[in-house]
């Protein structure tokens, strides 16, 4: 028997809500063809044109307006939405609420519960919107998807959620060829890393993502390593440059904003390690990423981080506001160093948890027991 699903890809504006897009969609390319699942994904004209992949493979019904606007895309959920989906089994809904109307039984993913962690990187207006809306959500979902066990729990013990419905689909992170030498000599040379060492950190100047202690870090670094930045703009750049310009570490840090993917995979394959120490996680794919490329990866032990590398890396379990942290940071790199050859072995076996295959599968059973669940 076909299960006729359709998937809310509305709230996805391509290229502004990060790691969740991400995750989604690739678990999207994961599903198996064998389960008897019938996809129809509902998103904007932008979304379409941002993944041809899901277009060419799944069948794809476009909103009426390809516009970035959350009071119109919170009203096309409530209304063009819930209309189309009407005759279909199962909806599943991606970005962590749903709409308060709608054929039931749905599929809710809640990517994490960071507002709750860290309220003081929200605004009232936002954190309020989340309060009321992530609770409801989870209280209409038939089953709820975590990319993690640290989420599964936080779901359960903020909700009071029945625990056999919350289920945990990992994120599916593909495989990434590494790239010729030739290739990380010419992308090092072009963002003047030509015969430097130096250290990647791939995330967003987000507050909780932590890039501050890493500017304390290359003060207590007993060399002239570098620190390669990649990706976009947040609300704490300022105060990155600020700390930067008062270290007087501009030569030591280099910024690059948002690069192409294959820029992004030769530096990372060309680093030291990673560095990762965001406060909150509820998964972290940057993780997983680094360990494909055999890159030692140096993190926070904060939430779901430490679930995902397990014992494939060097955890770190000081905050980054602390005092001193810098410095333990440091020592956490030198270690990372000292032990490169254990850890890339412990990465490769580890990323094995985390395939497209892997991710889809755990997809395709979350809707099964929905519709299960739901008769």
């Amino acid at each position: 028997m076909t299960l006729r699903v359709g998937v809310n890809l509305t709230w996805i504006a391509p290229g502004r809500v990060g790691g969740s897009e991400e995750y989604l969609t690739r678990q999207l390319l994961g599903l198996p063809t064998d389960h008897g699942i019938d996809l129809e994904l509902y998103c904007t004209p932008a979304f379409t044109r941002a993944h041809p992949e899901l277009a060419a493979r799944f069948r794809v019904v476009e909103t009426p307006f390809d516009r970035d606007n959350r009071a119109l895309r919170i009203a096309l959920e409530h209304s063009w939405l819930a209309g189309r989906t009407r005759e279909l089994d199962l909806v599943h809904h991606g970005g962590g609420t749903m709409p308060l109307v709608g054929k039931r039984p749905t599929v809710l993913t809640v990517h994490d519960l960071q507002y709750l962690a860290l309220p003081e990187y929200f605004s009232d207006g936002r954190r309020r919107y989340l309060e009321r809306m992530v609770a409801a959500s989870v209280a209409r979902a038939t089953v709820v998807a975590t990319p993690t066990e640290f989420v599964r729990r936080t779901v359960i013990d903020a909700f009071g959620a029945e625990p056999e419905h919350v289920v945990v689909v990992p994120h599916g992170v593909p495989r990434i060829e590494r790239p010729p030498d030739s290739d990380l000599d010419e992308v090092r040379s072009r963002y003047g890393l030509s015969d430097r060492r130096y250290l990647v950190y791939p995330a967003i100047t987000h507050p909780h993502k932590g890039h501050r202690v890493l500017i304390d870090m290359l003060g207590s670094l007993d060399d002239d390593t570098a620190l390669v930045l990649l990706g976009g703009i947040g609300a704490a750049e300022p105060a990155l440059l600020e700390a930067v310009a008062a270290r007087r570490l501009a030569e030591r840090v280099v910024r690059t904003g948002r690069i192409p993917a294959t820029d992004r995979d030769a530096l990372l394959a060309g680093a030291d390690a990673m560095v990762f120490p965001s406060e909150y996680e509820g998964f972290g794919a940057p993780l997983v990423e680094a360990m494909e490329l055999d890159v030692p990866v140096v993190c926070s032990g904060a939430t779901a981080a430490r679930e995902v590398v397990d014992d494939a890396a060097v955890i770190v379990d000081v905050r980054p506001s602390a005092a001193g942290a810098g410095a333990v940071w440091a020592a956490a790199v030198a270690d990372a160093r000292r032990r490169r050859d254990d850890l890339v072995r412990r990465g490769r076996e580890r990323r094995r948890a985390f395939t497209l295959e892997t991710s889809g599968r755990a997809l395709a059973a979350a809707y099964e027991l929905a519709a299960g669940g739901a008769g």
